[in-house]
Order: structure tokens, then C-alpha cells, then sequence
């Protein structure tokens, strides 16, 4: 049986703040972002697979609602954000990086990826000890889409 469209719609995605600013190694920021995730995604906008929140940029592995395009859901995102935020500057550099996930393995590979930048980055020593992402098994986060999870 043929994939629903949206099920072929999980993207890793890139966003990055405006000027580079080190927003996100405020805890205060990143616990608002952290919450815009976790109520958009209780309004059922995407689903949330894997994320981190770096110092300047976030990294997200993410499936739209079936209704909301990839653009619509990173304008809840980063538009939530900068409003919630109320800033007089810019907050995030225009538009996002998006790659379509394409396999099992792809969407592993992007996974880890997004799990070891804390720490090549030399923020942390061991992932799941970086509180903003969702290697912090603590954290809340949807499951690996069906089509996506590897067999056996």
C-alpha cells in the first residue's frame, strides 16, 4: 500500500538566529522555546521527532500536520518564538535550511547529527547530558514516523 503523502513529509530542518546572536545559551530562551514546541505540538501543528537548541541555531527533525506545509510550521515556530520573546532586534536569520528525510537510515544518520552537535561543539561532554535537545530522554518528543523506522 502507497505512503500517505504526509507521511513522506519529515523534514531536518535548520534554523539559525539573526546576526548569530547566542540566544538560546540563555536558559530562560531556550525554556521558551522548548514550550512553544511542546504546545504546538499539543495543538497537533507537527509532530517533533528530534530537536536541539544551540546557542545560535536549532536543528529539528520534524513532520507537519497533514493541513500545514513545512513553511506554516516553521512560521509557528520562529514567528511563536520572536513573538513570545518580544525583542526589539531581529531574532532569527530569514527563512531555514529543510531537507526531505528519505529512508530508515537517513533519518537516523540526521538524528545523531542533531544528538552529538552539543557535543562537537564542546558544550557538553556526553549528549544526553545537553538539556536542550531531545537526547535528554526527559524531554518530550514523537515517535519515529512509521515508514521511517527500521524493520527487524
Amino acid at each position: 500500500m502507497p505512503l500517505a503523502p504526509q507521511e513522506l513529509r519529515t523534514f531536518f530542518i535548520t534554523a539559525v538566529t539573526a546576526n548569530r546572536r547566542r540566544l538560546f545559551q540563555t536558559n530562560a530562551n531556550a525554556e521558551l522555546l522548548l514550550n512553544l514546541f511542546n504546545e504546538d505540538r499539543t495543538k497537533n501543528r507537527y509532530q517533533l521527532h528530534a530537536f536541539v537548541i544551540m546557542p545560535d541555531h536549532i536543528h529539528l527533525l520534524i513532520t507537519p500536520a497533514p493541513d500545514v506545509s513545512i513553511e506554516k510550521a516553521m512560521q509557528f515556530i520562529k514567528g511563536g518564538f520572536s513573538f513570545r520573546l518580544q525583542s526589539k532586534l531581529d531574532v532569527w536569520q530569514s527563512g531555514f535550511t529543510k531537507r526531505r528525510i528519505e529512508d530508515a537510515q537517513d533519518y537516523t544518520n540526521h538524528a545523531t547529527y542533531i544528538h552529538e552537535n552539543p557535543t562537537r561543539a564542546h558544550l557538553c561532554e556526553r549528549a544526553e547530558d545537553f538539556p536542550y535537545s531531545s537526547a535528554d530522554s526527559k524531554l518530550p518528543i514523537d515517535p519515529v514516523p512509521s515508514h521511517l523506522r527500521t524493520q527487524g
